[in-house]
Parts: structure tokens; C-alpha cells; sequence
């Protein structure tokens, strides 16, 4: 077990740009692993997986190195070094890790894990918060899960195949697989390998998507042949599966404020066979009126702050700020009260965050219960999932069912 320059080199650029450049994560990580056409797959999971602890632990590692931001060169290698001394690596002789103070860090780390913001590794303000909505129980063991690193999962687009059929495709690439009783469509990856490289991939045959997040499309009812609108649809994941369990029969709007990710979908949506999608910008407040009562589903996939998805997004808890969370608070109802009057009267609505926040979740709920709106809704059930529960992401949902 020892390092290589430029395994590590790439590392270090890598974080200069997260650090320093507001760059996200994911994306650094994908140009990097596309670095040097020569690196097996033990090295690119060096690069991927290193990358992104550093990222997890920034608060931890820079503070057992003695380093304060904006991060300078050096400063990284610091960290990089404090990392490095607590994974058990021989420190090698380069000039950057000259003097590497091991047992000093190995001190340092023991003595800063008794303050939980800093073992685990997020921003005061956010371990306040989580403490003040969720309670001082909770709070610790859901940012402990938080930290864990996600895992693989895959849900089966059965407008082309089965799980089985899945499975065994994947079990003759040397991918294997878990299967989710609970979750029809769900395969977990036993160990993590690069899916998109796949013919099954761009065959259509799965998407990557959590476990939990696989709950949301499900707990909206949807029927072959009904309309469906999905209003914040993005990228697209919740909108897919939502065609396969309409078996692309009936009318499925997605809409999004943004062409971009619309265009995204389109992309997605041609691999998957899915062919009931209509795509729609909320370029104008006509687009809602138009559709005024005429949906049997709506799904509100609202924009939330992601406390719900640090494992897949550690970056996120350095990018966020407390008046965002506020922000955010606001758009949540305001979607609420206008998305909601596009289901008819017998419809029925589903609200979800990947947010473990009770103030954006079940408050929302209540809150809006309460309005002119929201009386005209009656409330059938909800789901607040934590990762420290069921070892994937965390989400919420409610289902609000259009009185008749």
C-alpha cells in the first residue's frame, strides 16, 4: 500500500478545484478519472475515492492540519497528508510531505473528535440545526449515517426488462448485485464499478437511482392511461420511473424552469423507450393556469436543501447557507400552493424533499393544509425516511388526496 505521484497530483488538483474553484465535486471527479487513459480501475478508485473523503472530511482534516480557508496549495497537501497519516500510508520523501508530523496528527484527530461538528465533519450552523429540528438522538446517528459513503443502486426500467433478466446480464459483466425485497425494481451494486459503461446501460435497461428515492414515484398511485404531471422534474429520475409504471400508456408531463435539464430528459427518456412524455418550461404563471384541475397525479419533487442526500453530495454541506434553507422554506410553499391546483377534484397529490428537515417536510404539510388552497386537500399519509434507518438516502413524502 503506497502512494503514486500521479495518483496524488491529480488528487490535489482535484480539490484545488472543488476548494477554491466552486466547482462540484461529482464533475471534478468525472474529468479526473478520465485523466490518463492508463490507470486501472484500482487507480481510478484511488483518485474517486480519495477525492471525495477529503471532500467529506474537509472540516476534520483542516483542522487537525492547522489550516484555515481559502485553502492554499500547500495548505491541501497538508490535509492531504493528515488523510493520508489516518488511512495508515507510509508518508513517501516528496518535498510536499516533508516533515509530515504523524504522531502530532494522530494526536490532533483524537483530541478533535470529542467535538462532534468537527468528527463529523459539517459546519456549526448545520449541527445547531439539526439538533434544534430533529433532537440531540436522532441528530447524531442520522449525520453519522450521512457520512457513510452511498452505495450503488440501480432500479430496473421495466418497459425493457425484468430484475431477473437484469441481474443475470449484470452477473456475466462480473457486476454483482443484491436484490431489495421491499423494492420490486432495486439492485445494489455488492462493490462499486463504473454501470454507465454498459451496453445494458445504453440499452436502456436501468437508471442509477437510490433506494429511497425508488419510493416516491411508487407512493403517487399512478395507473396505465391516467394524466400525471410531474412538476419539478429535473433530470428527470422520478419522471422515468413514473412512465415504466404507467407502461407508457397515458399522458405524463414533465415539467422543469429549466430547458437544460429538460433537455437532459429527452436524452434519457429515448434510451429508456419511455414515449408518454410531454415536456413543458415554466417559462410563464400560464403554463400552471392552463393545466388548472385537469391531472389524476401531481408530484411536487420540491427544491429543498439536501440534508437528506450528503452521502451521495458531501460537498453540499460546505456549498449551503443558512438564508438559502430559508429561501428555500418560501419556494416550497409557494410551489405547494400553485403546483397543487393542477390535480382535479379526486386526484391526488404527492409532495417530497430529500431533506430530513421537519420545517421543510411535515411543517410544509400542515402549513399548507391550513391555507384557502390546501383546504380543498384532504391528508392521507406520509413517510419520513432517515438514512440512519434504512442505510440509503433521506426523503419524505406526502400523499394529499383532491376532495371530490
Amino acid at each position: 500500500m503506497r502512494l503514486h505521484r500521479n495518483l496524488v497530483y491529480t488528487t490535489i488538483d482535484s480539490l484545488n478545484a472543488i476548494f477554491n474553484e466552486g466547482e462540484y465535486a461529482d464533475k471534478v471527479v468525472a474529468r479526473a478519472l478520465k485523466k490518463d487513459k492508463r490507470w486501472g480501475s484500482s487507480d481510478r478508485k484511488f483518485v474517486a475515492e480519495t477525492i471525495y473523503e477529503i471532500v467529506r472530511w474537509k472540516r476534520l482534516y483542516s483542522e487537525i492540519a492547522e489550516v484555515k480557508e481559502p485553502f492554499d496549495r500547500d495548505n491541501i497537501w497538508r490535509m492531504f497528508a493528515s488523510w493520508a497519516v489516518m488511512r495508515g500510508y507510509p508518508i513517501p520523501d516528496w518535498r510536499q510531505l516533508e516533515g509530515t508530523p504523524e504522531r502530532k496528527i494522530k494526536g490532533r484527530f483524537d483530541e478533535l473528535s470529542k467535538t462532534r461538528a468537527i468528527k463529523e465533519s459539517i459546519p456549526d450552523w448545520i449541527d445547531e440545526l439539526g439538533v434544534k429540528e430533529l433532537g440531540e438522538k436522532v441528530w447524531a446517528t442520522e449525520i453519522a449515517a450521512q457520512n457513510q459513503p452511498a452505495k450503488v443502486i440501480l432500479r430496473t426500467n421495466t418497459l425493457n426488462t425484468t430484475r431477473e433478466k437484469l441481474r443475470a446480464i449484470l452477473m456475466d459483466l462480473n457486476i454483482d448485485t443484491d436484490i431489495l425485497k421491499d423494492q420490486p425494481d432495486a439492485l445494489v451494486l455488492k462493490e462499486r464499478a463504473n454501470v454507465f459503461l454498459t451496453d445494458a446501460f445504453k440499452q436502456g435497461l436501468f437508471e442509477v437511482q437510490d433506494a429511497n428515492s425508488q419510493l416516491v414515484a411508487a407512493f403517487l398511485d399512478v395507473k396505465p392511461g391516467m394524466r400525471v404531471v410531474d412538476t419539478c422534474a429535473g433530470a428527470g429520475g422520478k419522471t422515468l420511473h413514473l412512465a415504466s409504471l404507467m407502461e407508457n400508456k397515458g399522458q405524463l408531463i414533465a415539467m422543469d424552469l429549466y430547458e437544460s435539464k429538460l433537455k437532459q430528459l429527452k436524452l434519457r427518456a429515448k434510451r429508456n423507450g419511455a414515449f408518454n412524455i410531454e415536456y413543458k418550461i415554466i417559462d410563464s404563471t400560464k403554463v400552471i393556469k392552463k393545466l388548472a384541475e385537469k391531472a389524476d397525479r401531481v408530484l411536487i419533487d420540491a427544491p429543498c436543501s439536501g440534508l437528506g442526500v450528503l452521502k451521495r453530495n458531501p460537498d453540499a454541506k460546505w456549498k449551503l447557507q443558512p438564508e438559502f434553507i430559508e429561501n428555500i422554506k418560501k419556494i416550497q410553499a409557494e410551489v405547494l400552493e400553485s403546483y397543487s391546483r393542477i390535480v382535479k377534484p379526486g386526484g391526488k397529490l404527492v409532495y417530497a424533499t430529500c431533506s430530513i428537515l421537519p420545517s421543510e417536510n411535515q411543517e410544509q404539510i400542515a402549513k399548507f393544509l391550513t391555507t384557502e388552497t390546501g383546504k380543498s386537500f384532504t391528508f392521507i399519509e406520509d413517510r419520513k425516511i432517515l438514512a440512519s434507518e434504512s442505510g440509503f438516502d433521506g426523503f419524505y413524502m406526502a400523499l394529499l388526496e383532491r376532495k371530490a
